[in-house]
């Protein structure tokens, strides 16, 4: 049985521009759409698992007393017919007529759990519903469908039934985080997006009418070519004025310009009622919506607001000022009678910290690792300076950003080889025989020093062990994790820790490296296999990651498909940005090993990986560098060879 969770999804910026934006194919003139979507606290929670029939059922408290059970055979002309009938249930049997159709897939069942997402008030129940369905099918039936791929499925299953969507609300797919959304005739394009400051939100059903197929008949009538002026205020006010709004959004977000974001809100409300209402003032010009707008209380509690979905006297929506604002303009629209929720996007934490584990002996490299650790093995660098492998390391972590540093050291007594190092300054007589160049040099290996951190794994309980010896260091926050005995190039004007990081603060989830190896080294690494998120092959949704694994098994269950149809096998790059479930998941590893008399038994990174992955997601990301290993003595002497080469 697999557990899902798919949220509702609000448009903060840019409705209606997904349609629009599809009669691209037919007037160059239009503008390509551009919307920010994001996911929303409440959503559709359920249990999948493999049936003969397509079952949809229902434990969710909130659904007690209205719903009744539904299932039908896998059978494509019975699931067609459920998804015209125009039954809660269509939206489900929509997408799996198409599934069935086209992946030619058995049934499954899905119950249900919990339902916090209202439904009929802008926030995109009916997509999500098919976003799960598609998502169900994906994870039961192994479809190795990206999340563009469940979108498009989700969308298209939607069309089915009488529903008219749009392509933004399958956003819901992409979870709860704020994306750009683009569509270009018949592409569409899905981009993560930063936030510095917290943003309150707090959106609300107006329990009015509005009657959706009208308003988008109407304005699509101005559509594909415009034939007067007030069609031509149309086109303006959803192509290029929204392109203006939806860039200075993403820059108020970026830079956390909360109050600007707010007045750009009602900006667009302003913008939306001039020149798109009058195309179908009947349905837009909203008296419930006005009258919550100019409400002087909601004006004194929030930065701004506006409509949601296809407007109207759907749902509203505020940027409310902080927390405390946020839950008293959420109370005051619920003594109105119109049900209120709340959404806060927090910023992702910056990665300021970075751990490297030491502690092991470098058995393959004795007997050499009897009087110098490995990474203190010089390395011919490409500026002619030969330092050792850690101080190379430290330097990278350095330029990406990093302010602190926890070394995992074997013992305490190693400690005073890093403070030697790092900490102690060269006798006069050494820094007398140094050119001027090197003297300045010297002063930056000590400011390293600074930021050096040391905590001890004693006992050699395997390399999760290690990584766990510096969780209090972590402080709960994301941490960046570089293995000890791999260097890195990067082949960009960026560290290849830094791209790292930048990634993750676009998806803020647990982040991993990849690296290409040729099928006869997996055996060597940590191999992760998944869907491409992205036409350039950077960003791969991780499904499973394995260590070590067979040249067997990776033929057969690892390889991922590239644009070609080739099976690539893609390594663990050896840097990993590691969110804080991964050292609670530690913890667990351990604890269960002492409780069960197991205190030998070695406690593996991978394994904890691959549980936080199965509850949260894992993304990999192919950097632009190149790695080179210290582990052994052929991979030693290439790393001495080619590592000083200039790129």
């Amino acid at each position: 049985m697999i557990k899902l969770f798919v949220p509702g999804r609000l448009c903060l910026f840019g409705e209606h521009t997904d349609w629009a934006g599809h009669y691209r194919t037919m007037n160059a003139d239009v503008l390509p759409g551009a919307a920010i979507v994001t996911g929303i606290e409440q959503g559709i929670s359920a249990d999948v698992e493999k049936s003969s029939l397509f079952e949809v059922r229902s434990t969710a408290p909130q659904l007690e007393g209205i719903w009744k059970d539904f299932s039908c055979k896998m059978d494509e002309q019975e699931l067609k017919r459920v998804a015209k009938s125009g039954s809660f249930f269509c939206y489900c049997a929509g997408v799996a007529s198409y599934m069935h159709e086209w992946y030619k897939v058995g049934g499954v069942r899905i119950t249900i759990t919990d339902m916090t997402l209202p439904m009929k008030s802008g926030l995109s129940s009916s997509a999500a519903i098919c976003v799960l369905v598609a998502r169900a099918f994906n994870q039961i039936y192994h479809l190795n469908l990206n999340t563009m791929g469940e979108m498009n499925i989700a969308y298209l299953g939607e069309l089915r039934t009488s529903s008219r969507c749009g392509r933004l609300d399958q956003a819901c797919a992409f979870g709860v985080k704020p994306n750009l959304m683009t569509f270009d005739g018949d592409e569409v394009e899905v981009q993560a997006l930063n936030v510095k400051r917290p943003l309150h939100w707090v959106f609300a059903d107006l329990c009015g009418e509005k009657n959706t197929i009208k308003i988008l008949a109407d304005l699509n009538k101005a559509y594909p070519f415009p034939s007067n002026e007030k069609e031509r205020l149309e086109h303006d006010a959803l192509g290029a004025k929204n392109h203006e709004f939806v860039q200075r959004a993403i820059k108020y977000m970026a830079n956390g310009e909360v109050e600007k974001l707010g007045a750009l809100m009602t900006e667009t409300e302003e913008v939306f009622n001039r020149q798109v209402m009058p195309m179908c003032p009947e349905e837009l010009d909203a008296p419930k919506l006005k009258a919550i707008l100019a409400d002087e209380k909601i004006k004194a509690l929030s930065y701004g607001g506006k409509g949601v979905g296809s407007h109207g006297d759907g749902s509203v929506q505020f940027l409310a000022k902080d927390a405390e604002t946020q839950q008293q303009l959420r109370d005051y629209l619920a003594s109105k009678g119109l049900p209120a929720y709340v959404l806060t996007l927090h910023p992702v934490h910056t990665v300021r910290r970075a751990i490297i584990p030491v502690a092991g002996f470098g058995t393959r490299l004795y007997p050499a690792t009897r009087c110098m650790k490995k990474d203190f093995f010089p390395i011919p660098c490409p500026d002619g300076k030969v330092r050792p492998v850690i101080l190379i390391l430290l330097e990278e972590l350095i330029k990406s950003g990093i302010e602190e540093v926890c070394l995992v050291l074997g013992s305490k007594e190693e400690r005073e080889l890093y403070r030697d190092f790092f900490e102690k300054p060269l006798s006069e007589e050494h820094l007398n025989k140094l050119s001027a160049e090197n003297r300045e040099y010297e002063n930056h290996i000590l400011d390293i020093g600074k930021h050096l951190h040391y905590v001890y794994q004693e006992e050699k309980r395997g390399f999760g062990h290690a990584v766990y010896q510096a969780a209090d260091f972590a402080r709960n926050e994301p941490v960046l994790l570089m293995l000890g005995d791999t260097l890195y190039r990067s082949l960009s004007n960026k560290p290849c820790a830094l791209q790292l990081i930048e990634q993750y603060e676009r998806y803020n989830t647990l982040i991993l490296g990849l690296y290409p190896v040729d099928v006869s080294q997996v055996s060597h690494f940590g191999i992760m296999t998944g869907v491409w998120e992205d036409k350039d092959e950077r960003i791969l949704n991780v499904s499973q990651l394995c260590e070590k694994p067979t040249a067997y098994n990776a033929e057969k269950n690892l390889g991922v498909r590239n644009s070609k149809g080739e099976k690539e096998y893609c390594s663990v790059f050896g840097q990993y940005i590691l969110t804080p479930e991964v050292f609670h998941q530690l913890e667990a590893d351990i604890k269960a090993a002492d409780e069960a008399g197991e205190t030998t038994r070695e406690i593996e990174l991978t394994a904890a990986l691959e549980t936080v992955r199965k509850q949260q997601g894992m993304i990999g990301i192919r950097l632009k560098g190149e790695r080179y290993d210290m582990g052994n003595p052929a991979a030693f002497i290439d790393t001495v060879a080619n590592f000083s080469k200039p790129l």
